[in-house]
Formats: C-alpha cells, structure tokens, sequence
C-alpha cells in the first residue's frame, strides 16, 4: 500500500507539472467528463474484448483481442456469416507497467484476403458463446478510397460523438496522428479505451503512430517507454523496412503511400528514422503511387499558441522538411494542438505550389479540452483555423484529385466547416521529382 501510495504522488505530481507548463500558454475550455467503459458482465476469462484490425501489407489483416486468461490466438474467418472456411494462428504476450498486469494480448494475421470484400471472424478459434462474431470490410485495390482521420481522440463525450460521425461516414480506414487513450500511466484506461472504440475498430482497420501520451514514462518507477501502447497497437513495421513500431509505411488502393512517423523517437539526421525515411521515399514510385501522405504528432506548422517551440515539432521539421518536400508529399497530418488548423501548400515557412498541405487534427475529444487561443494576425499560409472538436474524412476519388472536409462537431451533428479540393503534386508538371 505505502508503494502504491507513492506511485499515486508521484502520477499526479507529473500531471500538475504538465499542466502548470501549459497553465499560462492558452486556456483550455472544459470538456466533456471522460468515460471509463468497464468490462462487460457477461464476458468470461477467455472472451476476447477491445478487438481491432489493421493492415498488413496490401491484402492481409491484423486481428488483436485481449482475454483476462489464456486461450488459443486463433482466428476463424471466412466471407459468410458462421462459416468459417479459414483460420490462422498467431502470437500472446502481455506486459507488466509497475504493479498492473495486462491481460492476454492476441495478435493473429490473417489473409491474403479479397479487396471492398465482407469477412466475418471469430476470435480464440471457438464457435461457443464466449467468442461471438465480428465483421470487417477490406480496403479497395483501386481509387476511390475513404479515409477517416482523427487525433487526440481519448475517451470522453466529446470522444462519442466524434466516435458516431465517424461511423456514419462509410470510411475505408482510420489514421489516427497519435494520443489515443489518454491513459497517461494509469493502465486500466487502457482497457476502457479499447472497449470504446472496438464497435468501430474491429469494423475497419484503424492505423495509429504514437503521441506523447503514449511515452508514459516515470522516472525511477518505470523507465522504459511506450510499454502500453508497443504491446497493445501493433503496427506493420517489419512489412516497410522498418526496426521500430514507432515508425512505418503502408500501401493502400494500389496508389496511395502512407507514412507514420514517431515525434518521440529519435529523427536527427543520421538516425534509424531519419534513414529509414529516406529509403522509404526513394521506394515510391509516383507513376505507379500518385499520392504519398505523411502523418505524425506534434505539428511542423501551427499558428496557435499551444505548443510553440517544441522540440518534437521545431527540431523535426528542421531535420526532415526537405526530404518530404524534395519527394512532393501531398499532405502532413499532426495531432498535439486540440484544434483544428489547414495550411496551403507550403515550404520553409512560406507559400510553395509544390509543397505538402499540412492539417492539424489534434481535436478529437480528448480530456484537457480545446487550444482555443491563437497567434494574431492569421498567418498568411494559414487557410483555416478553428477550436472545435471533429474529425476529418480524406476522399481519395482517382490519382489527380482528392477531397479534404473537416466535420466539426456542433451540437452532436457532424458539420462540414472546412472543404477543399486537392490535386495531386504527381500530376503537376511543375513539381515533377
């Protein structure tokens, strides 16, 4: 008790540090009270719960589950509803995080799998009660393909009602530029959150990188980082080269490249992502890959006065602008700021036709509210910006154009506030690599 006590001193100790760092920088409005889903009642120690999917490579999927026991990682599938014509089996691990002890982490890839095809899958290999069904829908091979994309998503009301936008919008996958539960080293959050998201997760693959709430490092007490969040969101980073889960790059609908980078991992040129990433780039073929979109935490451009002169966004930037701009990067998504800001296509801090678009998605819904104070006057490569919780849905219609709306939520309904066609830096001769 004296440990668990100290512990708890120590947590909060942190956290009033973090918010007094903030307190005098801008204001965060109060949010929504955050939600704490419980495990259901009904559930026995082998049911599976908190399932996701996410891609693996261009035709196989993730499945993920935890179960409070050991059971078999196995999954059944096939494309009709309690015929399974398909089972694969894969990896368990759990982890501790000081004195909490995980349950049993699942991980199973399955496939190759049909694209824009139906697939319904049971979880631990058993049709008993205890593993009920699920379903998900493949990606397509071909344009168009739709994207939801969602930062700082946490899990509070404001969480809900973006949750429910986004199931409405018939998307083809999720990105998610970082800060996902919000468990801040109070693992059972964990738990919450992937209860929260499973009806939407495990429908659709959802493809994350990490923010600085994933670190959860405590000094003395737990020094390793990204524990929680390297154990439970397992990411396809062997499949592009890459040594870490912190950082990859996947390819979907046959012509989009998508690249996750890690804020809090090491960037500086010379490093193991620094290299990576410019072997990446190099890779892409543009005639074959007309879009190359980049999505990562802590912004490179923001023009509100949360989060000026961070490492993570200053530092970064200046290590690896030049590479996305040199590879004609279409658009950069970053979470960190709670608002919403796009900014026209840009390059060293000024207006460039052959540049990145780069959008700050970081409203979610997360716990500490919104940064709804800004730098004035509006810079001018600043588009739009505002302090609104939503989310963003990016429609890839064919290799020239794409179609950019962020939904704000007003009242509980999605408002399309922010709209804007994108053409794609490929198919501008001016900007050929």
């Amino acid at each position: 008790m004296a440990f668990k006590g100290l512990l708890a001193v120590v947590v909060m100790t942190l956290a009033f540090a973090g918010a007094f760092n903030h307190a005098f920088s801008y204001d965060r409005p109060p949010p929504r009270k955050t939600i704490f889903v419980s495990r259901p009642k009904d559930l026995d120690s082998t049911s599976p719960e908190q399932v996701h999917i996410s891609q693996v490579g261009e035709d196989k999927m993730r499945i993920s589950w935890i179960t409070e026991d050991p059971g078999p990682p196995t999954v059944q599938y096939g494309t009709s509803s309690g015929s399974y014509g398909f089972s694969a089996t894969g990896t368990t691990t759990s982890y501790r995080y000081v004195t909490y002890k995980s349950g049993e982490i699942h991980d199973v890839v399955i496939g190759p799998l049909k694209p824009s095809t139906l697939y319904y899958y049971r979880c631990g290999g058993s049709e008993s009660e205890s593993s009920p069904e699920f379903s998900f829908k493949t990606p397509p091979a071909h344009f168009p393909i739709k994207f939801a994309v969602v930062g700082d998503l946490g899990q509070t009301d404001w969480t809900r009602s973006t949750l429910e936008h986004i199931a409405k919008s018939d998307y083809d996958m999720l990105i998610l530029p970082g800060d996902l539960s919000y468990a801040d080293t109070y693992q059972p959050l964990w738990d919450s959150f992937g209860r929260l998201i499973q009806p939407l997760a495990s429908q659709r693959p959802w493809m994350v990188t990490q923010g600085n709430h994933e670190v959860e490092k405590i000094p003395l007490i737990h020094t390793k980082k990204f524990t929680s969040y390297n154990a439970r969101w397992r990411m396809p980073f062997e499949e592009s080269g890459s040594n870490s889960n912190l950082y990859y790059s996947f390819q979907v609908a046959g012509g989009v490249h998508i690249i996750m980078l890690g804020s809090y991992t090491d960037f500086n040129p010379g490093s193991d992502q620094f290299n990576w990433l410019l072997s990446d780039l190099e890779k892409v073929d543009r005639t074959r890959t007309p879009w190359v979109f980049v999505v990562l935490h802590a912004p490179w451009y923001n023009s509100n006065k949360a989060h000026q002169g961070e490492v993570e966004s200053v530092e970064m930037k200046n290590a690896m602008e030049d590479l996305l701009y040199k590879a004609r990067v279409d658009v950069v998504f970053a979470g960190h700021v709670h608002a919403y800001e796009r900014f026209t296509r840009v390059y060293k801090e000024a207006a460039d036709n052959c540049g990145p678009v780069y959008i700050n998605i970081g409203d979610g819904g997360n716990r500490e509210g919104l940064a709804s104070k800004y730098n004035d006057p509006q810079p001018a490569i600043s588009a739009f910006r505002e302090a609104s919780f939503g989310h963003g849905q990016l429609e890839v219609m064919n290799g020239t154009h794409t179609l950019w709306t962020w939904h704000r939520n007003d009242d509980d309904e999605a408002i399309v506030t922010d709209s804007i066609w994108l053409t794609s830096l490929s198919s501008n001769p001016s900007c050929k690599v």
